[in-house]
C-alpha cells in the first residue's frame, strides 16, 4: 500500500471532540481559579485588617485600640458585613477616650495612584499623621514621602480646621515648594519629588474638605465606644 493510501486512510479528528477538550480545559481552569480566590481571599482580609491596625496606630498618637465606623447618609454606624459607605477608624487611649480618627484618602502621583491613611484629632482640629497604604512611585525618588523623615513631620500638626460656618476647611492644605513652608496648613514639598508630594497634600485637603464637614456634628457618638 502506497503512502499516499495511507494518508488518506488515516481518520480525521472531529471538530467537536477538539471543542470538547478545550471545554473542559477551560472549565477546570475557571474552576482553579474561583478555587484559589476562596482559599485566599481569608488571608488577604485578614492581612488587610492587619495593615490597617497597624496604620491607625501610626496615624493616631497614643491609640492602643480602634472601632471601625462607617459614615453614610450623614450617620455613623458600625462598620458591619453589607454596610457601604465611607470608612472610619476612632481610636482610643488605655482609658476608652476619644484620641482621633482615620480615613483613606488618595490621589494620583507620578507612577500611579497614591492610597494613604491619615489621623485627625479633633482637639486640635490638626492631623496628626499619615500612613501610606499603596503607591507606585519611583525607588528613591518618589517614594520618600514614606522614609524622608522632615517630610512625614509636615503631619505631627497639620492644620485642618474648618471654617465659621462649618463647610469647608478655613485653609486649604496645600503644598508648597520644598524650603517655602510658613503656614500651619502647607507641606513643605521633598526637593526631586514634588509630584509625590503634591498628590499626598491633595489626597488630605480633598478628603478632609468632602469628610470633615459631615463629621465633626457627630464626632460624640465616637467618644462613647461600646464595651
Amino acid at each position: 500500500m502506497s503512502a499516499g493510501s495511507q494518508q488518506m486512510q488515516q481518520p480525521a479528528t472531529p471538530s467537536f471532540s477538539i471543542i470538547a477538550v478545550l471545554t473542559g480545559i477551560a472549565m477546570i481552569s475557571g474552576f482553579l481559579v474561583v478555587l484559589s480566590s476562596q482559599l485566599t481571599a481569608p488571608l488577604i482580609a485578614e492581612n488587610q485588617r492587619l495593615a490597617i491596625e497597624a496604620a491607625v496606630t501610626k496615624v493616631i498618637p497614643g491609640s492602643v485600640t480602634h472601632r471601625e465606623f462607617v459614615l453614610l447618609d450623614n450617620a455613623l454606624k458600625p462598620a458591619e458585613k453589607g454596610v457601604e459607605g465611607q470608612a472610619i477608624y476612632a481610636g482610643y487611649d488605655v482609658d476608652g477616650k476619644l484620641l482621633g480618627i482615620a480615613a483613606k484618602a488618595g490621589a494620583q502621583g507620578y507612577a500611579g495612584m497614591i492610597y494613604l491613611l491619615y489621623g485627625y484629632d479633633p482637639q486640635c482640629q490638626c492631623i496628626r499623621g499619615i500612613k501610606v497604604l499603596k503607591m507606585a512611585e519611583t525607588p528613591g525618588l518618589g517614594d520618600k514621602i514614606i522614609k524622608d523623615d522632615d517630610f512625614q513631620a509636615n503631619f505631627d500638626q497639620l492644620d485642618a480646621r474648618l471654617d465659621p460656618q462649618q463647610i469647608a476647611l478655613l485653609n486649604p492644605i496645600v503644598t508648597v515648594k520644598h524650603g517655602s513652608k510658613k503656614e500651619a496648613w502647607e507641606v513643605d514639598a521633598i526637593s526631586g519629588a514634588t509630584i509625590s508630594s503634591k498628590a499626598v497634600g491633595k489626597a488630605l485637603n480633598e478628603s478632609a474638605q468632602s469628610l470633615l464637614p459631615k463629621l465633626l456634628p457627630l464626632i460624640d457618638q465616637l467618644k462613647r465606644p461600646e464595651q
